[in-house]
């Protein structure tokens, strides 16, 4: 896919470093969480080696983004940084610098595919009622735990917790908690071979390429944290939309149910929009109010107390 370099320590030959920048690119695209992605039959995210001649880590991302999908980015934020040797099953250490790119699906024709986050995530969407969790996730999750008895109740402990079993909550934003334990309980295609128990249901979910959907989860766990304390959400929103499309679309970032009331009276208290004076008349009922955010919030605030309700608990 692109040039890697590598590195020895002293006389001897160290483990070849490889390193490459990952763009997770997210809109909304038929009002569900969308995330940019190249190739077929298994998916990456936009990525590429940091070059001599890149200013900064961040602008040489934003260069990958437009060589590979023909995109520029507007928000960009860094993620997090992996290296883990051995991780891609060989002698390689690969290390990955993921950023969170937030865009609408029509600013740009672009290249790419826009592909449902849920699609990869899917036991991340609690929206209704999960079953792919109590019924082929939780299971096998209890059988891996109790497969070594010295183990046992320390990682009984992290999947009830993890995955919010046993009267623990569901904690929408341990996204990248809940792929890493799915990966170490060999339920992923992703995972070792040789960790992967006898008789193993793999759990449903698009794979991509080497830790790419690893990163994935970074990003959403990344969006899901910020927009409980800072209105990004907006960042993927049209310039005018209705409460109904704003709440649609905090619903399905946090993959789960908001209280209508609750929500709307929170936006209300915050001063986050104002009224257009227009209405939206497709929305088969009664014509709704159009809305736009208030940029010039951040600036009276300085960001401070903005906030989105994340949703209740299942």
């Amino acid at each position: 896919m692109f040039d890697r370099g590598f590195q020895r320590h002293g006389d001897e030959a160290g483990p070849v470093i490889s390193a490459e920048l990952l763009a997770v690119v997210v809109a909304m695209v038929d009002d569900e969480p969308c995330v940019l992605t190249l190739g077929e039959p298994q998916p990456r995210l936009p990525a590429g080696p940091l070059l001599p001649g890149h200013r900064s880590l961040q602008a040489a991302t934003r260069l990958w983004v437009e060589e590979q999908t023909g995109r520029r980015l507007g928000y960009l934020e860094q993620l997090y940084t992996f290296a883990d040797l051995d991780r891609d099953g060989g002698s390689t250490r690969t290390v990955s610098i993921s950023y969170l790119g937030l865009t609408t699906p029509n600013a740009e024709t672009g290249f790419g595919d826009w592909r449902r986050w849920y699609s990869l995530l899917p036991w991340e969407d609690v929206r209704s009622e999960p079953t792919l969790l109590t019924e082929r996730i939780e299971p096998q999750l209890r059988e891996w735990a109790g497969s070594e008895k010295s183990l046992a109740g320390e990682r009984l402990q992290r999947c009830a917790v993890t995955f919010g079993l046993d009267d623990h909550p569901w904690q929408p934003d341990l996204v990248l908690q809940r792929y890493e334990l799915l990966y170490e309980s060999g339920l992923v295609p992703e995972s070792p071979p040789a960790w992967r128990q006898p008789d193993a249901d793999l759990v449903p979910g698009d794979p991509m390429v080497g830790d790419h959907r690893r990163a994935l989860a970074t990003g959403l766990a990344r969006l899901r944290a910020k927009i409980g304390y800072r209105p990004v959400v907006f960042e993927l929103m049209a310039p005018e939309f209705t409460l109904g499309q704003l709440q649609d679309c905090v619903e399905a970032l946090a993959g789960r149910a908001v209280h209508t009331q609750n929500f709307r009276r929170l936006i209300e208290q915050q001063d986050l929009v104002e009224d257009t004076g227009k209405v939206e008349s497709r929305t088969g009922g009664r014509p709704a109010r159009l809305y736009r955010f208030r940029r010039e919030v951040l600036q009276e605030r300085q960001a401070a107390g903005t906030k989105l309700p994340t949703g209740r608990s299942r």
